[in-house]
């Protein structure tokens, strides 16, 4: 388009080209926001037409997902073995792996002898089923680094010489 046919060479000379006081159209609270400010808002529409993927994440980076452990504590055994708990052979048997718990914890006392089968307990925890004669199934153990030894200073062999 020509310059002369803008509408803008109507205003020319004026002082504020149509939009009232001086510094109306001016400022950035004029246009709604610096930025990507309201785009769930008063700029959705827009987002929508110019932007629609604005929003969201991509496939290559995934939102991270919070995992959730569920724990239980020695004092609440006597609970749960009211609840889903089984005697067999003349023993409480609790499975604490099928009610979804991830670990047993050592918090309180033990009043009966349980055999209970979950995969990660305390020490505390075991002490204390072990004092009230039950006992613990399917434990994965750590395995126990040893330290580290310390390199011992020795004199550098030189190989001997062979003479023939």
């Amino acid at each position: 388009m020509a310059t002369r046919l803008r509408k803008t060479r109507k205003y020319r000379g004026s002082r504020n080209h149509g939009w009232g006081q001086i510094g109306q159209h001016r400022a950035s609270g004029h246009k709604g926001g610096l930025g990507q400010s309201g785009m769930l808002k008063h700029h959705f529409s827009s987002m929508l037409k110019d932007d629609p993927d604005h929003f969201g994440h991509n496939s290559n980076n995934p939102p991270q997902r919070n995992i959730i452990k569920k724990w239980a504590s020695v004092r609440d055994l006597d609970d749960l073995y009211l609840q889903y708990g089984k005697e067999e052979n003349g023993k409480k048997t609790l499975n604490l792996t099928l009610l979804g718990f991830d670990k047993l914890l050592g918090g309180g006392q033990v009043k009966n002898a349980y055999t209970i089968t979950i995969k990660q307990t305390t020490k505390s925890a075991i002490e204390k089923v072990k004092q009230s004669n039950g006992e613990i199934i399917g434990i994965i153990q750590k395995t126990e680094e040893t330290p580290k030894e310390t390199p011992k200073e020795t004199a550098k062999e030189t190989p001997e010489e062979k003479i023939d």
